[in-house]
């Protein structure tokens, strides 16, 4: 499998409600974050866990996510960034931020 997802590019964190072994945090699930590294391809864990050894090699991305973003009542320094390794299948593009209003011009 050919990895989606370049540093920089900003991921949301699926919920896909599997039931067995799961890496994902329950915590980031539905929350955006940026890949900042791919780590290699490797067998999903999920299959492992219930003796399935075979299938494609699946991209596992290291993935920052700002602790404020994570955690409402954060109260931490804002660049404080919590770094998780995420498989690609539980990952989507982030919709595009909302574009910030252009200030009226003075004259």
């Amino acid at each position: 499998m050919q990895a989606r997802f370049r540093p920089g590019d900003r991921v949301l964190v699926l919920e896909l409600n599997k039931t067995g072994h799961q890496r994902t945090p329950f915590y980031v699930r539905g929350k955006i974050g940026e890949i900042v590294e791919l780590c290699g391809c490797f067998l999903n864990p999920e299959d492992l866990a219930v003796g399935k050894t075979a299938g494609p090699a699946v991209p596992l991305y290291r993935v920052g996510f700002r602790q404020s973003g994570l955690w409402a009542d954060y109260v931490g320094p804002p660049a404080d960034t919590l770094y998780i390794e995420i498989y690609d299948h539980w990952l989507a593009p982030a919709p595009n931020p909302a574009p910030q209003p252009v200030p009226p011009a003075t004259a």
